[in-house]
């Protein structure tokens, strides 16, 4: 009898041990299944060599509000939408702030009444938090297809000091670290939400670390977009354009590399090279004139002034990758960023 009596409460208490686990996992359940109507799948501009030309969206509005990074695959003008139930829609981009990665787009149909987040309810987190993390990374969901879940921690929150390829990033303000491996091609624009159900914040594009030249997983917390994001939906945003001097360390310029572009007399002047200086990095490369260069380092140059700027956030010891149209054909070249004297 003694012996039944001591198994009942064994098993009693290894029923009460279990049941934080239990609920847990039945929380994260249930979270995953609200979230996942919301989370959209955006296809657009991109597929040139390493270009993706997918990403991630989280619905914010009945009528089709999406929150996203701001990429190349924006760079077009429509962009298809999949939703969770595999309908196929088509967008536009409302608004965007660079500065912030961020992009908001709307679904081009009405009396959709889909089930969204509503910012104003996303709270903020400390570290040690468990989290889950949602994004269409490595485009597994083309349909009606989920994406993505991972389940990870906050390891910290601080101010982001990253770059995008030899770039430096735009965005300085303060991010989550998260353990575990969110930022993926694809995924910018998922989100990452507490276990149970909590809007945290939206998953970055790929970074590396400026300092220690580690790729970093992190997310921007939703308090840090919100305003800008209602502002765009109301149209009332207007963008704070920073001087050249504030944005544009001018580390490097065409010159530094033997190209010689097309005087800048319009605002957005392509960017042409007209000749190419002898025994430089440029000519030894492979770069001709008449070549028109529209991608740097995987972002896209619309401008002279674009290409100037990000070259002027090199740094020395990068690598500087081109693509330029030469006719009808991309052609891709690569170039070491030697350092100057004195940096």
């Amino acid at each position: 009898m003694k012996i039944i009596f001591v198994a009942r409460m064994l098993l009693a208490v290894a029923m009460l041990t279990a049941a934080p686990r239990m609920l847990a996992a039945q929380s994260a359940g249930e979270t995953i299944k609200s979230v996942m109507p919301r989370m959209v799948k955006i296809f657009g501009a991109g597929g040139i060599r390493q270009l993706h030309a997918y990403g991630t969206g989280t619905l914010v509005s009945a009528e089709g509000h999406i929150i996203t990074v701001w990429s190349h695959v924006l760079d077009t003008d429509e962009v298809t939408v999949v939703l969770a139930n595999g309908r196929r829609l088509e967008a536009k981009v409302l608004g965007a702030e660079p500065q912030l990665d961020l992009a908001v787009i709307k679904l081009q149909e009405d009396d959709l009444d889909l089930p969204f987040f509503d910012l104003a309810n996303a709270t903020s987190a400390s570290p040690g938090t468990r989290i889950l993390g949602f994004s269409n990374m490595f485009k597994v969901a083309t349909g009606d297809e989920p994406v993505s879940v991972l389940h990870g921690v906050i390891s910290a929150r601080t101010r982001l000091t990253a770059r995008r390829g030899a770039y430096q990033v735009p965005y300085d303000g303060d991010v989550y670290v998260v353990d575990a491996i969110t930022n993926n091609p694809g995924a910018g624009g998922g989100i990452i939400t507490s276990v149970d159900g909590k809007l945290l914040g939206m998953i970055g594009k790929e970074l590396r670390n400026a300092e220690s030249n580690t790729w970093i997983n992190y997310a921007v917390p939703i308090p840090e977009i919100r305003k800008v994001v209602g502002e765009i939906i109301s149209g009332q945003y207007v963008r704070e354009e920073k001087s050249d001097e504030e944005d544009n360390p001018e580390r490097y310029n065409p010159f530094d590399f033997g190209l010689v572009m097309i005087p800048d007399v319009l605002y957005r002047t392509p960017a042409y090279i007209t000749s190419v200086v002898p025994n430089t990095a440029a000519d030894e490369a492979g770069i001709q004139p008449d070549d028109l260069i529209v991608f740097a380092n995987d972002e896209l140059i619309q401008s002279n002034r674009m290409l100037k700027r990000e070259l002027g956030r090199l740094e020395g010891g990068d690598t500087l990758r081109i693509i330029v149209k030469r006719g009808a054909t991309l052609v891709t070249l690569e170039f070491p960023v030697q350092k100057k004297p004195g940096s």
